[in-house]
């Protein structure tokens, strides 16, 4: 008898100080180790991207953190292609020396990788990002010309026939040289990540295509104490490699309604068999303190298995009792992975414990 794949996705949310996918592709080992269980695996950038490293899932989507809102509400499909076109966005206040690197770094990937890019575009006006970290701890940021951003994406994608858009903004290298230090050292929150969402939001929100950012900084000193997790970043002068290779793949978003015009041709409205739809989920995996996120919250609401992952500390506090979650608390990845693996066969969690006690009768009244 033929199964339903077996789905998982694998959420880290993004500039929270999570121990595990909170640095420079930390967490792909896990996604890894997922999808060597799993028929598909679902996840995000955050945790797919390592800088200049990168490992090639077969089986994984990669699917920008706006898009996979969209998938669990039930709004947006998946569609696996075979490759995308993407198109590259460079930020006018990058340097021309700097420039000439992400240049050269797509040029690379092209010839080493085999990917398909199109002829890169610098935006009319300098992005301007501002970084700035709430109370909470968590990073965000803001760009002070989105419309510079959202015309260089457009020009890309009706001109350029772009099916998915990198985007390399320049960020501010000044920054709290304490923060700074603390991520260097494995104990702080990614200072980027939150104004990497917002850039990434922007070109998904509006032109429903697959989008993700690279940030344009100047070489850190070396430092002889730097943490494994973070050293992912310092390797060269770019993190744009594991970028224009995850949107290589990533699947297309589809509609079950009439698409917009905005939308990329490739896409139609009628679902075909390959879409991923939010129902065929099976299980989602998330750090227990970041329980919030709106995925997370639609996923709940449809009987998938939540899986919450004690040993992945954040800087939230939103565990999923708190929201009336029902899900299943592990303290490590490595349960994670056990608990998957009998969720999979069908095989209750009670029946792998010497403690296994007998039915009780229920009362008919």
């Amino acid at each position: 008898m033929n199964q339903r794949p077996y789905t998982v996705v694998l959420i880290v949310p993004t500039g929270i100080g999570a121990s595990i996918g909170g640095y420079a592709g930390d967490a792909l080992p896990v996604a890894r180790a997922i999808s060597q269980i799993c028929d598909r695996l679902i996840t995000h950038p955050n945790v797919l991207n390592g800088a200049q490293l990168y490992w090639n899932l077969p089986n994984a989507s990669y699917v920008e953190g706006y898009g996979l809102d969209k998938f669990a509400a039930g709004c947006w499909g998946l569609r696996p292609v075979h490759q995308n076109r993407v198109g590259l966005i460079l930020d006018q206040g990058i340097e021309p020396d700097l420039r000439l690197r992400h240049i050269q770094a797509a040029d690379a990937t092209r010839a080493t990788l085999g990917l398909n890019l199109t002829d890169y575009l610098v935006t009319d006006a300098p992005l301007q990002v501002e970084l700035r970290t709430a109370a909470s701890g968590a990073s965000w940021g803001t760009i002070g010309n989105p419309g510079s951003l959202l015309r260089a994406a457009e020009v890309l994608i009706k001109q350029a026939r772009a099916e998915a858009i990198a985007v390399v903004a320049r960020f501010p290298d000044e920054t709290d040289d304490e923060a700074l230090q603390a991520y260097r050292h494995g104990q702080g929150v990614d200072y980027l990540a939150g104004a990497e969402a917002v850039i990434s939001h922007l070109v998904v929100r509006t032109f429903q295509v697959p989008c993700a950012h690279a940030p344009a900084l100047m070489p850190l000193p070396l430092d002889p104490n730097l943490s494994p997790r973070s050293a992912a970043e310092e390797l060269g002068y770019t993190f744009l490699p594991c970028i224009l290779v995850g949107l290589s793949r990533a699947p297309q978003f589809v509609e079950k309604t009439s698409l917009s015009q905005t939308t990329s041709p490739k896409v139609i409205s009628s679902s075909a068999p390959v879409d991923i739809w939010a129902e065929a989920v099976d299980a989602v995996v998330v750090p227990a303190s970041a329980c919030g996120g709106s995925a997370l919250l639609n996923f709940s609401q449809s009987g998938t298995q939540i899986i919450a992952v004690e040993e992945n500390q954040t800087s939230m506090q939103v565990f999923p009792e708190y929201l009336g979650i029902k899900a299943m608390r592990v303290n490590s990845y490595l349960e994670a992975l056990g608990f998957l693996v009998a969720h999979r066969a069908g095989i209750s969690v009670d029946a792998l414990s010497p403690s296994l006690s007998s039915l009780h009768r229920l009362s008919s009244s």
